[in-house]
């Protein structure tokens, strides 16, 4: 197949745990050739004592070896999936080991995955389609600077972006709820460039991401549409000035969230939430107006409150407001109130999608939620980091596009 992409499959234990089957599946249907790096068992040992590990599984040894004999000639794969199943500790430990010997000895797209009881084929779908855009696309995502005049328009389930950059810097914005997506995608595009004293004649390029990239980018001709996790990535090393290096970023949306590790600004992990509301943007946008706020104003309330003073039942969107009603019905004070909701969001992107990733400092929010001062006190009450919110946090995504498109400028 003359576009294949081909990545090396480096894992343990996805025969016995059933993943195996779907994932030929999936990599087929993304366009993608799993090869299997060779590996003589007698030299297992070998290549564990010159890794400088050896673990008490030989799943994970075999895993060492094959993930050394890559190097023996980097040119027959485009990249490198890292698989462990059941969130293994050991597993781990050598899967992130793993990753930052390939990343520091090869130039390679690294992808690693840590599979659940019950692995879900869109879990899968969206690493390997990450992994292929990270291989087609590797020159562009490698661009650090823009240039030129280009647009970057994020479409999202729940506001739509756009951005207009010129020589580095943002010079025009526009921001709306997203109801009809083309049309909220139009009406960003006129406030940016109302915004910015500029015509669409004068863009050079323009990108489209998020949830309605696809039919907005053929409404309006885009010269890139791009998934999101890159797009984010990008745009939030670039505002955080965090470009080189290993970092974090939180992305807390509307409807779901993202937790993504960056080497170089390059994505290698992550992991997305969107089971329940209660740990959205959307449960913080319900107690704002529950407490009669503007959702601006909910960080500022937080801050002068304390969270410990309510007793929140669920996590549940639903069952959470009614904890936060009914300590308001007993006197609770709206500060406090709105600190207990911050600090429930925290906890739940905490326990239930930051535990499957290896957090690197620095950790970097965007995200319209980024700008809610009490949601960043609060997680970095749980986590124990500073977290840096970048400038133009919510427009993140859309300035991941504008800079990467500009490479389309002439």
């Amino acid at each position: 197949m003359a576009n294949e992409t081909r990545i090396a499959q480096i894992s343990c234990g996805t025969e016995y745990s059933g993943v195996q089957g779907k994932l030929n599946e999936v990599a087929e249907r993304s366009g993608i050739k799993l090869v299997y790096p060779e590996v003589e068992l007698d030299n297992v040992a070998e290549a564990v004592r010159e890794f400088g590990y050896r673990a008490k599984s030989p799943g994970l040894n075999l895993m060492i070896a094959r993930a050394l004999s890559v190097l023996d000639d980097i040119s027959v794969v485009d990249g490198v999936l890292l698989l462990t199943c059941f969130k293994c500790a050991e597993g781990s430990i050598v899967k992130n080991e793993i990753r930052k010997f390939l990343q520091r000895e090869t130039d390679l797209p690294v992808i690693t995955y840590s599979t659940v009881d019950h692995v879900k084929e869109g879990g899968l779908m969206i690493r390997l389609e990450a992994l292929k855009t990270l291989v087609t696309r590797k020159t562009l995502l490698m661009r650090t600077k823009q240039e030129g005049i280009t647009m970057g328009v994020d479409s999202g389930s729940s506001t739509t972006k756009c951005v207009i950059m010129k020589e580095n810097e943002v010079i025009g914005t526009g921001w709306l709820p997203t109801t009809e997506v083309v049309g909220s995608a139009k009406k960003a595009i006129d406030l940016a460039l109302e915004d910015a004293g500029m015509k669409m004649s004068e863009i050079g390029a323009v990108a489209v991401t998020g949830y309605g990239r696809h039919v907005v980018g053929d409404e309006i001709g885009a010269d890139l549409v791009q998934e999101e996790l890159t797009v984010n990535s990008k745009g939030a090393a670039f505002l955080a000035d965090r470009q080189r290096g290993e970092a974090t970023v939180l992305d807390i949306g509307g409807m779901d969230n993202k937790a993504l590790t960056l080497n170089n600004a390059i994505p290698d992990d992550f992991t997305m939430g969107g089971v329940c509301a209660g740990a959205s943007g959307r449960f913080l946008e319900i107690t704002a107006r529950r407490l009669g706020v503007d959702i601006s104003e909910l960080g500022d309330l937080a801050l002068k409150g304390d969270a410990s003073k309510i007793v929140m039942d669920s996590y549940c969107s639903i069952f959470g407001i009614q904890s936060l009603v009914s300590a308001l019905g007993e006197g609770a004070s709206k500060e406090d109130v709105a600190a207990a909701a911050c600090r429930s969001v925290a906890e739940q992107v905490h326990e239930q999608q930051l535990q499957e990733v290896d957090l690197r400092e620095p950790i970097i929010e965007v995200g319209g939620t980024a700008l809610i001062e009490g949601l960043k006190v609060a997680f970095e009450d749980i986590l124990g980091f500073d977290i840096i919110i970048p400038p133009y946090p919510q427009f993140a995504g859309a300035v991941g596009g504008a800079l990467i498109v500009s490479a389309f400028v002439e």
